[in-house]
């Protein structure tokens, strides 16, 4: 081999290890669950295990709930949503992700609904990337879920559900500026027919959790808890129509 040519192999070398490095420092710098969730959920609300956070309600519950984290964002920062759809009676669960992004662990929900074989109809969702993720898995297991729930996201180009009748929600936020309305709408034509959009007035992308603010999102002109409520109050809405 000539020594040009092991010179531009060790180059390269050195580039794709120093980009693999940047992108790992990149994905440790996490978002955080602010003091509001941990003075509103505490470890006596869940279970933590095997890389997932567990909100089990006080009966035996026929519905889970699988929800995918935003990139980077950690996952007990949506515990406050997870928290109240368990006292409406729902299984709710939480992965933590490799390298803190959904994508990289799109089918790692097959792992809690072989866990609890008992429960006998599964929604999934996530919050931005992570319900673009869940969409991924909604479409490739269609078998396996009854409700796909989308909370400032949609599903990507390749994920089309239009010419089925999966129950759908989305909520989006009208201040969000991650994920504006403009581009949830724009994308309502992947969505099943039967497919129920809601708009938050006041809320942004980062209201989906409990996590402070986000850079380039926009300003929100209601509290983390009101819009954290609203959420709520949608999804439980919906959820009644798998009773």
């Amino acid at each position: 081999m000539k020594k040009s040519t092991k010179i531009t192999i060790f180059v390269l070398l050195g580039i794709t290890i120093t980009a693999a490095l940047g992108f790992y420092i990149w994905s440790q710098q996490t978002y955080k669950a602010t003091d509001e969730l941990h003075q509103l959920v505490t470890k006596n609300d869940y279970t933590e295990q095997d890389g997932w956070y567990e909100f089990e309600p006080k009966e035996n519950a026929e519905l889970g709930i699988i929800l995918y984290p935003g990139a980077k964002v950690e996952p007990i920062a949506y515990g406050y949503l997870a928290k109240q759809l368990s006292l409406e009676g729902y299984y709710v669960a939480i992965p933590k992700m490799t390298l803190n992004m959904a994508i990289f662990d799109t089918n790692i929900a097959q792992e809690m609904m072989d866990k609890n074989p008992k429960i006998t109809q599964w929604v999934i969702g996530g919050h931005s990337l992570g319900g673009v993720t869940a969409a991924d898995f909604a479409a490739n297991h269609p078998e396996k879920i009854v409700g796909l729930l989308l909370l400032a996201s949609y599903p990507s180009d390749n994920v089309d559900f239009s010419n089925g009748t999966l129950q759908t929600l989305s909520i989006y936020a009208d201040h969000d500026r991650v994920t504006p309305p403009k581009d949830v709408l724009a994308n309502q034509e992947l969505l099943s027919t039967t497919a129920i959009l809601h708009e938050l007035q006041g809320g942004n992308h980062s209201g989906f959790g409990m996590y402070g603010e986000q850079a380039d999102d926009g300003k929100a002109t209601i509290t983390n808890l009101e819009q954290q409520n609203r959420i709520v109050n949608q999804i439980a809405k919906w959820l009644k129509k798998f009773d």
